[in-house]
């Protein structure tokens, strides 16, 4: 293992001269900033990778500066789930932060197929400021097992690919990298000098007077047997009723996205030995749900499941939910999560006499990434005009569904998005306009229907009558 550790590692090593000269090429960043210090956090506890980037850039030139880039190499890219970024004010106890926006950017000749992302300044920084910019950026599907396959009784071993020196588009005059494993237990990791490591944690530098674009890889190799849990699709079904209800249903495919399992599975080893067999797998999952949750259910394609525990309070509820059998690398599985909710907490009017659906995005179980989330809001027939507002870009399109008794069908608004992390679960609105004459719709056609009966009921026994006369 550690042989073809090495030789991977050489392999990337020799690509350095090639990358920095690549990276050396010009392109469009202004050269008015720099960055004075920066220093990044990684997380590698869960397979939910979080880098937490302070920069304290300063501006060198002459005139002001409104939007500051952030480069990302294409290889992480695509795993990019969410960046968030922050302007500090004050300090210390003082300290407060003020959210910036943060959107992709297209910049020509950028160097080795870098991807930016630009940070719009609330003020722009006059020349000799500085400013101290907090960046959050999460990535999925990152950790690549080594080796892939591994049996019941062994621990899940990953590698984890980036560089120690931070890719920017600006000079670094000092930088630092730290990186957080979950465990001491650590196989091998790249030295780029300085690098320390200190219990479960792994620091790379201080690096001084980096030119922009430099780029350094490295390869740490750890134990992580947290739960891989992906959700391969997740449909969220939300349905509005106006007489009090508020109707949730999901519908969940999970796998377990960890090192692939291989032999066979023994049970009586997996009961008895629980701190040595399958360390790496998961049994239970836990969903946090809104308050007020009444009438919830969890079944899968066979019928209801009984491993399940519902814990309330006024503030929160939490679903525990066991599938059938624990999940190992590779294994999947598929459920079924409904609830019901007082209506009341959730739809509210707005000043133009609209109303809207306030509830929050994303997937509801702890530490999961789920790959296509698709939630349908089904609002009241007779419901026009539907709009939605999410704190970040989604698909959005309009469909039609027809229940009991319906007329000209339900409007149902579906927003879709990949790549979902915890990091999203954040409230939405959905507005529409809505006649209360049409209340009175379903109610009058029972009352037809029943009327019809009656009558055809009364019919037949004059007739019946007749007869017998």
């Amino acid at each position: 293992m550690e042989a073809q550790l090495s030789v991977r590692a050489i392999l990337l090593l020799s690509l350095l001269p090639l990358l920095s000269l690549l990276a050396r090429s010009s392109s469009s960043v202004s050269h008015d900033i720099q960055i004075v210090n920066a220093e990044r956090r990684i997380d590698l506890t869960s397979h939910i990778i979080k880098v937490f980037l302070t920069l304290k850039v300063e501006n060198i030139g002459s005139s002001p500066v409104s939007d500051i880039y952030l480069a990302f190499p294409p290889s992480q890219v695509d795993h990019l789930a969410l960046v968030k970024a922050a302007a500090t004010v004050g300090k210390r106890k003082k300290k407060s932060y003020l959210p910036l926006e943060v959107n992709p950017t297209e910049l020509p000749d950028a160097p080795n197929g870098t991807k930016y992302f630009s940070v719009s300044l609330v003020n722009p920084l006059s020349a000799g400021e500085t400013l101290t910019i907090e960046v959050l950026y999460i990535l999925t599907h990152s950790l690549e097992p080594f080796p892939v396959e591994i049996s019941q009784s062994e621990s899940q071993l990953v590698y984890y690919h980036d560089s120690a020196i931070i890719l920017s588009p600006y000079d670094i005059k000092k930088q630092t990298t730290f990186l957080k494993t979950p465990s001491t237990k650590l196989e091998s990791f790249t030295k780029v000098e300085p690098t320390n490591r200190a219990g479960t944690e792994l620091k790379y530098g201080p690096y001084e007077n980096q030119s922009p674009h430099s780029f350094s890889p490295i390869i740490v190799h750890f134990e992580n047997n947290n739960p891989f849990a992906v959700v391969e699709e997740l449909v969220r079904e939300v349905e509005i009723s106006h007489w009090g209800n508020l109707q949730i249903t999901e519908h969940y495919k999970l796998m377990h996205a960890g090192a692939r399992h291989k032999g066979v599975f023994s049970r009586v080893e997996y009961q008895s030995k629980p701190s040595f067999s399958g360390v790496s797998s998961f049994k239970n999952l836990l969903a946090r749900l809104p308050p007020g949750v009444h009438s919830a259910y969890y079944r899968d394609e066979i019928g209801n499941i009984s491993s399940s525990h519902l814990r309330t309070d006024p503030w929160k509820s939490e679903l525990e939910i066991e599938p059938r059998y624990p999940l190992f690398g590779g294994w999947k599985s598929t459920f079924i999560i409904g609830y019901g909710l007082p209506l009341q907490d959730f739809l509210f009017e707005s000043p133009d006499g609209r109303r809207y659906l306030n509830f929050s995005f994303g997937c509801p179980l702890v530490e999961t990434v789920a790959d296509k989330l698709t939630i349908k809001v089904v609002l009241p027939e007779g419901s026009k005009d539907p709009s939605a507002v999410v704190p970040f870009p989604v698909e959005q399109h309009l469909e039609t569904k027809y229940s009991y008794l319906d007329i000209v069908g339900r409007t149902v608004v579906v927003l879709e998005k990949r790549n979902v992390v915890p990091e999203h679960n954040s409230p939405f609105q959905v507005y529409y306009t809505f006649n209360q004459v049409f209340m009175l719709a379903e109610p009058l056609m029972l009352a037809s229907v029943f009327f019809f009966l009656f009558i055809t009921y009364v019919a037949y026994l004059h007739i019946d009558l007749s007869i017998r006369k």
